[in-house]
């Protein structure tokens, strides 16, 4: 084979349509774009959502909902995966060292959830719902330094 000799499949290219080319063309005169109008116009577009001056649907219908800047921020660890830790110390550092909570996150909470606590932890710089609160005093836990205790 020769670069030289090298051409298309038979069939996959086609010819560009050759329109305003007299009307024996069949596409001649308004070359398929109809009788006057801004379509039929050389430039004559225009942009998405547009409704011919109309107030567009997207600025009739009322906003709704929000988008919190922080929610991203917020770790959330299940009470039963800080028996993975190998310490009985839990803080942001060491919850993102291990993988339990993403490395962005600037504050954590932890929930109960999973299997309950069977050694006692020190948890300092972070945040417990009620339940977890309650676990972890039941099992000899202690609280330092808590960033808060809302559920």
């Amino acid at each position: 084979m020769r670069l030289n000799t090298i051409s298309p499949a038979e069939g996959s290219k086609h010819a560009k349509k050759r329109v305003g080319r007299g009307i024996g063309s069949g596409l001649g005169k308004t070359a398929g774009r109809g009788h006057k109008g801004q379509k039929s116009r050389s430039g004559g577009f225009h942009k998405v959502g547009f409704e011919g001056g109309q107030m567009p649907m997207h600025r009739r219908l009322p906003k709704r909902g929000f988008t919190s800047l922080s929610a991203g921020l917020v770790g959330e660890v299940r009470s039963g995966a800080l028996m993975d830790l190998p310490g009985d110390v839990v803080t942001l550092d060491i919850l993102k060292n291990f993988g339990l909570v993403a490395a962005h996150c600037t504050s954590a909470k932890i929930f109960l959830s999973g299997a309950e606590l069977a050694k006692p932890f020190v948890v300092s710089g972070v945040s417990l719902s009620k339940g977890a609160q309650t676990a972890l005093v039941a099992a000899g836990g202690r609280i330092e330094q808590s960033v808060g205790a809302k559920s």
